[in-house]
Protein backbone atom coordinates (compact mmCIF):
# COMPACT_ATOMS: atom_id res chain seq x y z
CA UNK A 1 0.00 0.00 0.00
CA UNK A 2 1.30 3.39 -1.09
CA UNK A 3 0.48 5.01 2.46
CA UNK A 4 3.24 2.56 3.99
CA UNK A 5 5.49 3.28 1.79
CA UNK A 6 5.46 6.57 1.75
CA UNK A 7 5.71 6.30 5.77
CA UNK A 8 8.53 4.38 5.57
CA UNK A 9 10.41 7.00 3.04
CA UNK A 10 9.15 9.76 5.50
CA UNK A 11 10.14 8.16 8.56
CA UNK A 12 12.36 10.82 10.05
CA UNK A 13 9.73 13.44 9.19
CA UNK A 14 7.35 11.29 10.86
CA UNK A 15 9.29 10.88 14.03
CA UNK A 16 10.58 14.60 14.43
CA UNK A 17 6.74 14.99 14.24
CA UNK A 18 5.74 13.17 16.65
CA UNK A 19 8.56 14.34 19.06
CA UNK A 20 7.47 17.69 18.25
CA UNK A 21 3.63 17.35 19.02
CA UNK A 22 4.65 15.71 22.35
CA UNK A 23 7.37 18.42 23.50
CA UNK A 24 5.50 21.26 21.69
CA UNK A 25 2.01 21.04 23.59
CA UNK A 26 3.26 21.88 26.70
CA UNK A 27 5.97 24.06 25.52
CA UNK A 28 7.41 27.26 27.25
CA UNK A 29 5.08 26.47 30.34
CA UNK A 30 6.57 25.23 33.98
CA UNK A 31 5.74 21.95 34.51
CA UNK A 32 6.02 20.83 30.84
CA UNK A 33 5.20 17.21 29.87
CA UNK A 34 4.34 16.81 33.67
CA UNK A 35 1.10 18.22 32.80
CA UNK A 36 0.04 14.90 30.68
CA UNK A 37 0.06 13.46 34.13
CA UNK A 38 -1.67 16.28 36.03
CA UNK A 39 -4.27 17.21 33.59
CA UNK A 40 -6.40 13.63 34.31
CA UNK A 41 -5.46 13.56 37.86
CA UNK A 42 -6.88 17.20 38.53
CA UNK A 43 -9.87 15.43 36.27
CA UNK A 44 -10.02 12.60 38.60
CA UNK A 45 -10.08 14.62 41.89
CA UNK A 46 -12.88 16.70 40.94
CA UNK A 47 -15.24 13.64 39.53
CA UNK A 48 -14.15 11.61 42.77
CA UNK A 49 -15.53 14.56 44.94
CA UNK A 50 -18.99 15.38 42.64
CA UNK A 51 -20.07 12.52 41.84
CA UNK A 52 -19.73 10.11 44.65
CA UNK A 53 -20.87 12.97 47.70
CA UNK A 54 -22.86 15.72 45.45
CA UNK A 55 -24.82 13.54 43.61
CA UNK A 56 -25.32 10.22 45.74
CA UNK A 57 -23.39 7.71 43.34
CA UNK A 58 -22.05 5.53 46.15
CA UNK A 59 -22.85 2.06 44.30
CA UNK A 60 -19.50 1.80 42.50
CA UNK A 61 -17.04 -0.10 44.90
CA UNK A 62 -13.06 1.76 44.44
CA UNK A 63 -15.08 4.77 42.43
CA UNK A 64 -11.66 6.04 42.56
CA UNK A 65 -9.99 3.40 40.73
CA UNK A 66 -12.97 3.07 38.29
CA UNK A 67 -12.57 6.81 37.83
CA UNK A 68 -8.80 6.47 36.79
CA UNK A 69 -9.27 3.72 34.55
CA UNK A 70 -11.80 5.37 32.83
CA UNK A 71 -10.63 8.81 32.04
CA UNK A 72 -7.30 8.12 31.02
CA UNK A 73 -8.02 5.99 28.26
CA UNK A 74 -10.81 8.72 27.49
CA UNK A 75 -8.29 11.80 27.44
CA UNK A 76 -6.32 9.80 25.12
CA UNK A 77 -9.60 9.32 22.71
CA UNK A 78 -10.25 13.35 23.24
CA UNK A 79 -6.54 14.67 22.82
CA UNK A 80 -5.98 12.64 19.57
CA UNK A 81 -9.42 13.46 18.00
CA UNK A 82 -9.80 17.45 18.91
CA UNK A 83 -5.85 18.10 18.59
CA UNK A 84 -6.12 15.64 15.03
CA UNK A 85 -8.74 17.64 13.59
CA UNK A 86 -7.25 20.80 12.89
CA UNK A 87 -3.60 19.12 12.40
CA UNK A 88 -3.97 20.05 8.35
CA UNK A 89 -5.41 23.62 8.70
CA UNK A 90 -2.69 24.50 11.71
CA UNK A 91 -0.04 23.36 9.13
CA UNK A 92 -1.04 25.24 6.27
CA UNK A 93 1.72 27.61 5.52
CA UNK A 94 4.37 24.12 5.24
CA UNK A 95 1.57 22.71 3.38
CA UNK A 96 1.84 25.30 0.53
CA UNK A 97 5.46 25.05 0.67
CA UNK A 98 6.94 21.69 1.20
CA UNK A 99 5.71 18.34 0.03
CA UNK A 100 5.31 15.01 2.38
CA UNK A 101 2.61 13.64 2.27
CA UNK A 102 0.11 15.06 4.25
CA UNK A 103 -1.73 12.20 6.15
CA UNK A 104 1.64 12.39 8.38
CA UNK A 105 0.09 15.50 10.08
CA UNK A 106 -2.91 13.43 11.26
CA UNK A 107 -0.86 10.22 12.25
CA UNK A 108 1.52 12.35 14.12
CA UNK A 109 -1.07 13.53 16.44
CA UNK A 110 -2.51 9.89 17.33
CA UNK A 111 0.84 8.69 17.72
CA UNK A 112 1.96 11.12 20.09
CA UNK A 113 -1.52 10.82 21.74
CA UNK A 114 -0.14 6.92 22.36
CA UNK A 115 2.57 7.43 23.62
CA UNK A 116 1.02 9.94 25.72
CA UNK A 117 -1.47 7.58 27.00
CA UNK A 118 0.85 4.76 27.65
CA UNK A 119 3.19 6.68 29.80
CA UNK A 120 -0.39 7.88 31.61
CA UNK A 121 -1.05 4.07 32.73
CA UNK A 122 1.90 4.54 35.00
CA UNK A 123 -0.68 6.60 36.84
CA UNK A 124 -3.17 3.96 36.24
CA UNK A 125 -0.70 1.49 37.54
CA UNK A 126 0.46 3.46 40.43
CA UNK A 127 -3.36 3.37 41.82
CA UNK A 128 -3.70 0.20 41.41
CA UNK A 129 -0.82 -0.89 43.50
CA UNK A 130 -1.74 1.76 45.83
CA UNK A 131 -5.60 0.48 46.32
CA UNK A 132 -4.39 -3.54 47.00
CA UNK A 133 -6.07 -4.22 43.93
CA UNK A 134 -2.77 -4.51 42.26
CA UNK A 135 -1.36 -5.43 38.73
CA UNK A 136 -2.65 -8.94 37.45
CA UNK A 137 -0.77 -10.60 33.90
CA UNK A 138 -4.59 -9.78 32.11
CA UNK A 139 -2.06 -6.21 31.28
CA UNK A 140 -0.45 -8.31 28.42
CA UNK A 141 -3.58 -7.17 26.46
CA UNK A 142 -3.08 -3.58 27.05
CA UNK A 143 -1.26 -2.87 23.56
CA UNK A 144 -3.58 -4.72 21.70
CA UNK A 145 -6.59 -2.42 22.96
CA UNK A 146 -4.13 0.66 23.28
CA UNK A 147 -3.40 -0.53 18.85
CA UNK A 148 -7.18 -1.11 18.25
CA UNK A 149 -8.29 2.32 19.66
CA UNK A 150 -5.19 4.44 17.94
CA UNK A 151 -6.82 2.64 14.56
CA UNK A 152 -10.32 3.74 15.40
CA UNK A 153 -8.96 7.89 16.36
CA UNK A 154 -7.05 7.70 13.38
CA UNK A 155 -10.00 6.81 11.00
CA UNK A 156 -11.65 9.42 12.61
CA UNK A 157 -8.93 11.92 12.56
CA UNK A 158 -7.94 11.91 8.76
CA UNK A 159 -11.82 11.74 7.63
CA UNK A 160 -12.28 14.83 9.99
CA UNK A 161 -8.57 17.00 9.70
CA UNK A 162 -10.01 16.81 6.20
CA UNK A 163 -13.48 17.97 6.20
CA UNK A 164 -11.98 20.56 8.36
CA UNK A 165 -10.00 21.97 5.84
CA UNK A 166 -13.49 23.10 3.80
CA UNK A 167 -15.85 23.41 6.85
CA UNK A 168 -13.92 25.69 9.49
CA UNK A 169 -16.82 25.01 11.91
CA UNK A 170 -16.20 20.87 11.99
CA UNK A 171 -13.70 21.45 14.73
CA UNK A 172 -16.53 23.02 16.75
CA UNK A 173 -19.45 20.56 16.17
CA UNK A 174 -16.95 17.61 17.05
CA UNK A 175 -15.86 18.78 20.43
CA UNK A 176 -19.34 19.44 21.45
CA UNK A 177 -20.19 16.10 19.93
CA UNK A 178 -17.14 14.92 22.02
CA UNK A 179 -18.41 16.74 24.82
CA UNK A 180 -21.82 14.92 24.71
CA UNK A 181 -20.10 11.49 24.04
CA UNK A 182 -18.27 11.77 27.34
CA UNK A 183 -21.90 11.54 29.54
CA UNK A 184 -22.85 8.59 26.91
CA UNK A 185 -19.66 6.33 27.39
CA UNK A 186 -19.62 4.90 31.41
CA UNK A 187 -16.67 6.77 32.59
CA UNK A 188 -18.54 8.65 35.42
CA UNK A 189 -21.03 5.93 36.51
CA UNK A 190 -21.75 2.26 36.15
CA UNK A 191 -24.76 1.21 33.23
CA UNK A 192 -26.17 -1.75 35.61
CA UNK A 193 -27.23 1.37 37.90
CA UNK A 194 -29.41 2.52 35.17
CA UNK A 195 -31.53 -0.48 34.83
CA UNK A 196 -35.16 2.02 34.57
CA UNK A 197 -33.77 4.21 31.60
CA UNK A 198 -35.52 4.00 28.46
CA UNK A 199 -34.08 0.89 26.80
CA UNK A 200 -33.20 2.69 23.87
CA UNK A 201 -30.81 4.53 25.96
CA UNK A 202 -29.05 1.39 27.14
CA UNK A 203 -29.08 0.55 23.20
CA UNK A 204 -27.06 3.31 22.40
CA UNK A 205 -24.53 3.58 25.02
CA UNK A 206 -23.73 -0.74 24.60
CA UNK A 207 -23.22 0.12 20.70
CA UNK A 208 -21.12 3.42 21.71
CA UNK A 209 -17.76 1.66 19.91
CA UNK A 210 -16.00 3.79 23.67
CA UNK A 211 -18.36 1.81 26.07
CA UNK A 212 -16.39 -1.55 24.57
CA UNK A 213 -13.27 -0.05 25.00
CA UNK A 214 -14.02 1.54 27.77
CA UNK A 215 -15.15 -2.50 29.33
CA UNK A 216 -12.12 -3.94 27.65
CA UNK A 217 -9.65 -1.32 29.60
CA UNK A 218 -11.18 -2.06 32.86
CA UNK A 219 -11.25 -5.29 32.60
CA UNK A 220 -7.50 -5.70 32.33
CA UNK A 221 -6.61 -2.89 34.51
CA UNK A 222 -9.35 -3.14 37.89
CA UNK A 223 -11.30 -6.09 36.96
CA UNK A 224 -8.31 -8.90 36.47
CA UNK A 225 -10.23 -10.84 33.59
CA UNK A 226 -9.45 -11.43 29.77
CA UNK A 227 -11.57 -8.83 27.78
CA UNK A 228 -14.73 -9.60 26.14
CA UNK A 229 -12.75 -11.98 22.53
CA UNK A 230 -16.17 -10.90 20.73
CA UNK A 231 -16.31 -7.31 21.93
CA UNK A 232 -12.53 -6.52 20.60
CA UNK A 233 -13.04 -8.83 17.49
CA UNK A 234 -15.94 -6.03 16.86
CA UNK A 235 -14.04 -3.65 17.44
CA UNK A 236 -10.58 -4.63 14.69
CA UNK A 237 -12.92 -5.05 12.12
CA UNK A 238 -14.87 -1.66 13.19
CA UNK A 239 -11.66 -0.16 13.66
CA UNK A 240 -10.52 -0.95 10.11
CA UNK A 241 -13.62 -0.13 8.63
CA UNK A 242 -12.99 3.50 10.19
CA UNK A 243 -9.35 4.03 9.21
CA UNK A 244 -10.09 2.90 5.69
CA UNK A 245 -13.20 5.11 5.20
CA UNK A 246 -11.35 7.90 6.82
CA UNK A 247 -8.60 7.83 4.47
CA UNK A 248 -10.80 7.28 1.77
CA UNK A 249 -12.19 10.46 2.20
CA UNK A 250 -8.74 12.34 3.25
CA UNK A 251 -7.15 10.93 -0.27
CA UNK A 252 -10.35 12.06 -1.79
CA UNK A 253 -10.30 15.77 -0.44
CA UNK A 254 -6.65 16.51 -0.05
CA UNK A 255 -6.65 17.27 -3.98
CA UNK A 256 -8.58 20.39 -2.96
CA UNK A 257 -6.10 21.72 0.26
CA UNK A 258 -4.11 24.10 -1.72
CA UNK A 259 -7.22 25.91 -2.67
CA UNK A 260 -8.95 25.73 0.55
CA UNK A 261 -5.77 26.75 3.07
Amino acid sequence: MQLFKDLYQYRELLKSNIKKEIRGKYKGSFLGVLWSFINPLLQVAVYAIVFPYLMSNQGQDNYLIYLVTGIIPWTFFTNSVIQGITSIRYNAGILKKVYFPREILSISVVLSGLINFLISCIIVFIFLIGSGIGLSWHLIYLPIIAILQTIFSLGLVFALSAINVYIKDAEYIVTFIINMLFYGTPILYQLDNFTNAPQILLTLVNINPLTQFMYAYRNIFMYHENPSFRALLWLAVLSLIVVVLGYIIFKKLEKGFAEEL
